[in-house]
This record gives C-alpha cells, sequence and structure tokens, in this order.
C-alpha cells in the first residue's frame, strides 16, 4: 500500500478511525482487501513502457491513430506452462516477457529475434497457425507508410526460443493501417482463417455518410483469408473477402473484431465495430463459405464511436451477449467539455442514408435469441445496467474476476491528449489564435498540441453482484489507478485459479495486477486446456457448457479480444460455492462432442479432441 502499512493493519486503522467517528464498526473490513493488486516493475522485471514522441511531421494531425495506444497478448509461448507476455510498441520496440513464475518475468525479445524499434505495432493476436503445437503471433502494423518490415507480420514461433517472419511466404504481408486480427476457422475445414481489421489510408475530411458506401471495395478495407492448402503440401492463405461478402470499403474505420458462435448453430460469425460515421458490422455465417451482414434487423441502435468489445454470455442463459466501447463521460463536467452532439436533423439525415440509430455511449447487446420469425434479436441495455458511461473506452473484457460465479465487464481508459476537448477546440479554431501561432512558433503543430489538455483517468470494472445488476468497483478492487490504458489482456500468470489483468499504457509503465479472488473459500473456478486436432491444436471455436444443478456456464475459445489484445488461450469459469460439476460438455469445432461427468472444480484440466468422453 502507498502508507506503507501492511494490510491487515491497515485495514485495522480504518476500522478503529470508523468506529470512533460513527460509533459504528466497518463491516467486512477483514475480507475486503483489494481484490486486485498492482506489482511494481522491480517486482516483475516488465519494464516496458509505450512511449510516445510526436514531432512536427509524426503526430495525431498526419496521422490520427497516433494515441491509440498498443497491445497485450497472453499466451504460453515456451511451453512450460506458464502465461508469458507479449507487448507492442509503436514507437519502441514490442517486447515478449517470458514467466519465469511467482510473478518474475525475463525481456527475451532480443534473443527471440523480435526487437522491432521504429516499427509501428498495433494489434496482436496468438495462434498456432502451423499446426506445429507452439504458440505463433500475427503482429498487425499501422503508422507512416513504407520502410523496411512496414508489413504486417506472421511470427513462426521454433519451438526453440525464435521467432521468424513468414507472412510473405503465408500470403499475410499486408501494408496497410491494420489495428487488429482474429484467427477463426469460418469454414470448419480444421484449419485456422484469419479476419483483418484495417483502417483506409483516406484522410476522414474527405469523406461524409452517403448511400451505398460500404458496398464499394477499398484496397485499405478489412479482409478475410482463407487457408488453403498450396501445391507442394505447403499452405497459403487466400483473400475471400468479396466472395464471402465481407465489407471492405473506404468507410470502415473498424476498432474491434469478435469472433463467436452468435446465433448458436456452431458456425463462427462476427462483430466489427466501427469508429466515426459508419455503424457496426454483424456477420451471420451462412456455412457455405459467404456471410450475411445482419445488424440492422438485429439491433435497434449501436455505438457511434465503437472502439474495442467482447462476446461472452453474460447472464447464463447460453447466448452470447455483445459489449462495445465508446467515449461517453460519467462525470458532468467531462460530459460538457468532451463531448459534441449532433443535432436531430444530422442524426435523422444519417439513418435516411443507411447508417442506422447511433449514440455516444458502450452498448451492451443481451441476446433474445432467435425470434418466432427466425431473425437474431438483441436489446441494448447498457443504459439500464449503468455501465453506459466510461469515458474514452479502448475495449472491454467480459470475466468471472472475483470467481463468484458471474461475469464481470472490465473497461480500459484514457487518451493521452483529449483530442475531443471542447474548449481547446473553440480557442484553437480561432483565426487570430492560428495567426499568432504560426507566425510565433518554431514548430506550429507541436504548439497546438502542447496547449491540448491530457488527463489520466481510471480503468473501470464493472462487478456482476447479483444476475445482470452492476456495480463500479474499480476502487474497491484496487483498478481505481488513473492513466492511459488501451490494450488489455486476462490470463492466469501464476497459476493459482485467477484471472490477473495487463494493461499497455501509452507513456506510463504497463500496469500488471495480481488478482487475490483464489484466496476467497468461496470462489471455485474450473481451467481448461485444449489439446485440439492439428492443424487447430488451440481449439479455437470450440465451444464448453458446465452444468450444475439446472444452472450453465458457456465459453468459447477465442483468444483476440477487447480492443488489440489476445487473452490467454487457457480457458476459465469461475463457479461461485460450487465443488463439484455434474457434467462439462465440449463441443469441438469439427464436430465431436465430449462429456466429462462429476468434474470437480478448482482445478485445471486438459482435454484432447480425440478423447471420447
Amino acid at each position: 500500500m502507498t502508507d506503507g502499512l501492511p494490510d491487515g493493519r491497515r485495514c485495522a486503522t480504518i476500522a478503529f478511525a470508523v468506529l470512533l467517528l460513527t460509533g459504528s464498526a466497518l463491516s467486512g473490513c477483514a475480507r475486503d482487501e483489494a481484490l486486485f493488486r498492482r506489482l511494481a516493475p522491480a517486482r516483475t522485471g516488465i519494464t516496458f513502457v509505450n512511449a510516445l514522441t510526436p514531432s512536427e511531421t509524426l503526430n495525431t494531425y498526419v496521422y490520427r491513430n497516433f494515441y491509440n495506444g498498443g497491445a497485450v497478448a497472453i499466451g504460453d509461448v515456451s511451453g512450460d506452462g506458464m502465461a508469458d507476455l507479449f507487448f507492442s510498441g509503436n514507437q519502441v520496440s514490442n517486447r515478449l516477457y517470458l514467466n519465469r513464475g511467482d510473478f518474475r518475468f525475463e525481456d527475451v525479445t532480443h534473443a527471440a529475434g523480435l526487437t522491432s524499434a521504429g516499427i509501428w505495432t498495433t494489434g496482436v493476436t496468438m495462434g498456432d497457425v502451423n499446426g506445429d503445437g507452439w504458440l505463433d503471433l500475427y503482429l498487425c502494423k499501422a503508422g507512416p507508410p513504407g520502410g523496411p518490415r512496414r508489413h504486417n507480420e506472421l511470427l513462426i514461433n521454433s519451438g526453440q526460443g525464435t521467432f521468424a517472419d513468414s507472412a510473405k511466404a503465408w500470403g499475410l504481408a499486408i501494408e496497410a493501417l491494420s489495428v487488429h486480427a482474429s484467427f477463426l476457422d469460418y469454414d470448419l475445414d480444421g484449419d485456422l482463417d484469419l479476419y483483418l481489421l484495417s483502417n483506409p489510408l483516406q484522410a476522414l475530411d474527405e469523406l461524409e455518410p452517403a448511400p451505398g458506401l460500404r458496398h464499394i471495395p477499398d484496397p485499405g478495407g478489412n479482409r478475410l483469408f482463407r487457408n488453403d492448402l498450396a501445391p507442394h503440401g505447403t499452405r497459403r492463405f487466400t483473400d475471400v473477402t468479396q466472395e464471402a461478402g465481407i465489407y471492405s470499403s473506404r468507410i470502415g474505420f473498424g476498432l474491434g473484431v469478435s469472433v463467436s458462435d452468435i446465433d448458436r448453430d456452431g458456425w463462427p460469425d462476427l462483430y466489427i465495430s466501427n469508429d466515426f460515421f459508419e455503424r457496426d458490422y454483424l456477420y451471420i455465417n451462412n456455412r457455405d463459405g459467404t456471410f450475411s451482414e445482419l445488424l440492422a434487423r438485429s439491433m435497434p441502435s449501436v455505438s457511434l464511436s465503437s472502439m474495442g468489445g467482447d462476446v461472452a454470455d453474460l447472464n447464463g442463459d447460453g447466448w452470447p451477449d455483445i459489449f462495445v466501447s465508446d467515449m461517453l463521460p460519467a462525470s458532468q463536467a467531462r460530459l460538457q467539455s468532451k463531448i459534441f452532439f449532433p443535432s436531430w436533423k444530422e442524426e435523422r439525415a444519417k439513418f435516411e442514408a443507411g447508417y442506422h440509430h447511433q449514440a455516444t455511449r458502450n452498448s451492451l447487446q443481451l441476446s433474445r435469441g432467435i425470434s418466432p420469425e427466425g431473425t437474431l434479436v438483441f436489446s441494448n441495455v447498457a443504459r439500464l445496467l449503468g455501465i453506459e458511461a466510461t469515458d474514452w473506452s479502448w475495449g472491454g473484457l467480459i470475466a468471472d474476476f472475483d470467481l463468484d460465479g458471474r461475469r464481470d465487464l472490465f473497461v480500459p481508459n484514457g487518451i493521452y491528449k483529449d483530442l475531443l476537448d471542447q474548449d481547446f477546440i473553440g480557442r484553437i479554431s480561432s483565426r487570430d489564435t492560428l495567426q499568432r501561432i504560426m507566425r510565433t512558433a518554431a514548430d506550429p503543430i507541436m504548439a497546438i498540441l502542447a496547449r491540448l489538455p491530457s488527463e489520466p483517468l481510471p480503468n473501470a470494472v464493472f462487478a456482476q453482484r447479483a444476475a445482470m445488476a452492476f456495480e463500479n468497483l474499480s476502487m474497491r478492487w484496487g483498478l481505481d489507478e488513473p492513466g492511459f490504458s488501451n490494450g488489455a489482456a486476462y490470463g492466469d500468470l501464476d497459476n493459482d485459479g485467477d484471472l490477473d489483468l495487463v494493461t499497455n499504457n501509452v507513456n506510463m509503465e504497463a500496469f500488471v495486477y495480481e488478482n487475490r479472488a483464489d484466496r476467497r473459500a468461496s470462489g471455485h473456478w474450473l481451467s481448461i486446456v485444449l489439446q485440439g486436432r492439428a492443424p487447430n491444436t488451440m481449439g479455437i471455436g470450440t465451444q464448453i457448457t458446465a452444468w450444475h444443478d439446472g444452472r450453465q456456464w458457456h465459453v468459447e475459445q477465442q483468444p483476440a479480444r477487447g480492443f488489440l489484445s489476445s487473452v490467454d488461450p487457457v480457458l476459465h469459469m469461475g463457479l461461485g460455492p460450487v465443488t463439484l460439476l455434474d457434467s462439462v460438455v465440449v463441443h469441438w469445432s469439427g464436430g465431436q462432442q465430449v462429456r466429462l461427468r462429476n468434474v470437480a472444480t478448482r482445478q485445471r484440466i486438459r482435454v484432447q479432441e480425440d478423447d471420447d468422453g
């Protein structure tokens, strides 16, 4: 703690102070030690800082995503059973830290061949692409076009502690403003395909909402790649974007890609969240190599400035729900100074042009399942649940962090420069002010940037205290330290059964949080390691449902989640007081189903695709 007192003594001191002032004891103090504890770099060995240094020629005015930050990827790349950490850097090198146990990590970036100073990396996805049992890395690149290693990289894990870029050989050396990618087996042929989220190069001020724009392909748009068997037994990715019905237009400023079997038919679907005026996309798999985009039919409204998100079953009904973050502040002061709301006339014009109903706030699309008419139906309940306003939020992660059997929501926050500050915009847009800056400043853009406000914001975590009843417990859980967090991921870094959290921060050391939920006797859990049939050795697309006394917990193996990031592929369920599950049903993406009976909790189990259950 910052006051130097041990947790127990500090809690007793606070309780005594409350008793003196109020005459009442502070109930629950002994058990309410912060759920998470931030570990210092000196403790972990993780010293990564995503340091951004703007210049007159490279800044947020010439590159709009300058402050979007970097990713976190968690997974066991060394094969020792411990989850390792990968951070992507923009102007600084990416970093790979191997987990040596007890929250101590070793920087092996140089030895692994992963040094990348000056190469702008954005999203990172882990997956076993070549089916050899070792986790590989797919790195998205952005920043100014051109230069060495500017293409996206597919880094194949040798199994000997090194990685080699094979993107060109596999057909994935794409040069674009790539944001994130997700592996999926969309055609269920047993290998991993790839959805690539990219932003067009065109300037925003050249675009206006108009009918039909999303149907016009653009070289910088999103792409879907199918994994095919090439001559001589090699494999290569084929661009099937157009034939699969995927939009790749110049207005698709996507910031999030989520893969899930959203309609529960056994085939993976896609949710793409788009920033600026383009609406989000809901792609339902037609099971014939194509997708149908059905958002307008299924969702009454969506977020306007959609960022990253997550898809998971929040209410335990077996249907995946969809969270997408936006930029609505919770405080009245920031609400008035940071957000500009368009007029009703502008909103109506956008709707009539085909951009649906959009609002500046987080969305939680609660699945209602399939209607009698055969339509997948959602209700946007974020405002009802009080989770619609978390400020400049980059994404969300849905998981059970306190092991009470209900999933919670973590939201990383903060923009290093408040680009939408209305007071700043009002001042700087004055002709006299601009002329004075241009006349007196040697570097006018840097002079303008120096005037932009910069306010660190706490990350947010909403605990599901009862069925679909959420409470912001950021402070109580120890996650309220102000910062500029972008990418975030969860994983069990110390193999104790709870999910630890890691964030990648702009101009700040990364946050590494130890979760201490395992110390609570009532918190039970089950971790599942999947061993799929090659080449899909991680079992991506596998669905697991655990049952106890009529209650179910449903999870899917899809590591690419949140904003830019990739979570630990070891699947995790928080189960509350349950000590023995009636059954655990594993539905592999290839169609095989395995049922395990009378499964004890508080353990890590391994399931192989060839098991007969």
